[in-house]
């Protein structure tokens, strides 16, 4: 069964040639759709951590991850709160810490998304060191280590390349369910780097937006990965899960919604939101080439091909599930209304409290 969570819009939006998507980088906003989106039947946010904007500019306003996420595990009572998190910026003891009162708050709904810092320019301007690509999952690992050992044991001591504690003491500590026994660690990448950590240490993988048949194989060959980590470490681990970002447009024809995917994809390079694609492009290793076409939406949304009719859509998420994927992380524009037109047409057709409520979404 797919779980259906969505990108929360800390920056703005989600494309980078569209100046105001009517989706404030504000308290107000944020929080109306995470309540809004309980009702609508989404069952988890992923709040991203950028310190700048990198899809409407460095000078335009975006919100802080982890004080946005405490803040919504404050006022909201089924929401999975996903909250990116990248090692170089936070030392792990003091994260851990964090993050188990967050998930105290919550009630035990809080995951992380373990993210290797790509943008030098951002960590020059906050005075945060910048690893090369490999050595950023190094110290995610380690990171990683600390982390898991305060969730779980009453007293860490640990010494490595990158961290060292010494008899830390972590009390309360998150909550622990037969099926969670700690905060959900999802990771991405694409490099051998980041799926051997990933494999070895996290609970679920995600990855950008890629159509299912793209996506499948990268599934049986975590899978493979895992198994192999289980042989190599000496236990059993646990299943992944697998989730995918995917940009969503749905509309009652091709023609309307073919009109829309040529209004968020024309290029304009000179715009703010385009000034970090040479940074992002030589920062990460991935396994495809990145047109600025696909760069003008968000994580490569578009190529998920979450598009259409209300029919193609609904059949293009079984795909997903027949690739082995377990949940959709949504990004769309505006975000809230076009939430509420993919729960009542996708999600929950023919649910006709579902329907009374996207009555009012705009074509």
């Amino acid at each position: 069964m797919m779980r259906y969570g969505y990108w929360m819009p800390v920056f703005g939006g989600w494309l980078r040639n569209v100046d105001d998507e009517n989706m404030q980088a504000s308290w107000d906003y944020v929080s109306r759709l995470a309540r809004r989106s309980e009702g609508l039947g989404y069952d988890m946010t992923l709040v991203a951590e950028l310190l700048l904007n990198d899809i409407k500019g460095i000078a335009a306003p975006s919100l802080d991850a982890w004080s946005t996420a405490a803040a919504l595990a404050a006022v909201t009572e089924t929401l999975e709160v996903m909250v990116a998190v990248r090692p170089s910026f936070h030392p792990p003891a003091l994260l851990a810490k964090q993050a188990a009162t967050i998930d105290r708050i919550s009630g035990g709904r809080l995951a992380l998304n373990v993210v290797s810092a790509w943008w030098k320019d951002e960590a020059r301007r906050y005075g945060v060191a910048f690893d090369e690509h490999d050595d950023r999952y190094a110290r995610t690992s380690e990171w990683l280590d600390v982390v898991t050992a305060a969730w779980h044991t009453p007293k860490v001591s640990y010494a490595g390349k990158y961290y060292n504690v010494d008899e830390l003491v972590l009390e309360p500590k998150p909550v622990v369910r037969l099926a969670r026994p700690r905060p959900t660690i999802y990771a991405g990448g694409e490099s051998d780097a980041a799926k051997r950590m990933i494999t070895r240490q996290c609970d679920a993988y995600v990855m950008h937006g890629d159509p299912p048949e793209r996506i499948a194989p990268k599934i049986a060959d975590m899978k493979r990965l895992r198994d192999r980590a289980s042989e190599e470490l000496g236990v059993e681990l646990p299943p992944l899960q697998f989730g995918v970002a995917g940009y969503a447009i749905v509309r009652d024809s091709e023609t309307e919604a073919r009109k829309e995917i040529a209004r968020i994809t024309a290029v304009s390079p000179g715009t703010p939101g385009y000034g970090n694609y040479a940074d992002w492009i030589a920062n990460t290793k991935l396994e495809q080439q990145v047109s600025v076409e696909d760069y003008s939406v968000s994580n490569r949304g578009l190529r998920a091909g979450l598009i259409g009719t209300p029919e193609q859509v609904a059949a293009r998420v079984e795909e997903f599930v027949d690739a082995g994927v377990d949940l959709l992380l949504l990004q769309c524009s505006p975000q809230l209304e076009e939430m509420e037109r993919f729960s009542a047409q996708v999600m929950k057709p023919g649910d006709p409290a579902a329907g009374v409520q996207a009555r009012g979404v705009a074509a």
